[in-house]
């Protein structure tokens, strides 16, 4: 039995010409490339409602959540080190509550970077 994408495949055998512009046509063709699409492909899933983020979107927003990540490593190492230490020597109950707040602060902006990819 035949997978459906290969039926799909098989099916899409059927051209639909659309009349466009110079300018229609490239900036059709910009959007195709920025949602990483070939324009056939793009064309259909807006024909169908489909709405697109960029591939540089993306990007930007990996990187960000790669920032937060990295802020979270370092906070967690500071929380470490501060329990860690000997009695006497370690920081204030005062600094370990504040970190431990902008520990959950940085936990809000990662979930609400993740949420937007």
């Amino acid at each position: 039995m035949k997978k459906d994408s290969e039926r799909q495949v098989r099916e899409r055998q059927r051209p639909l010409r659309v009349v466009v512009s110079v300018a229609e046509r490239q900036e059709i063709e910009r959007r195709a490339a920025a949602a990483s699409l070939s324009v056939s492909a793009y064309l259909r899933a807006a024909g169908m409602g489909a709405t697109f983020r960029s591939a540089a979107s993306s990007h930007e927003q990996v990187a960000a959540l790669a920032k937060v990540n990295a802020d979270q490593g370092r906070l967690g190492g500071l929380l470490k080190l501060w329990l860690s230490e000997r009695p006497g020597r370690g920081a204030a109950a005062r600094d370990v509550r504040t970190l431990l707040d902008r520990i959950g602060e940085m936990q809000g902006v990662l979930a609400d970077a993740a949420a937007k990819l």
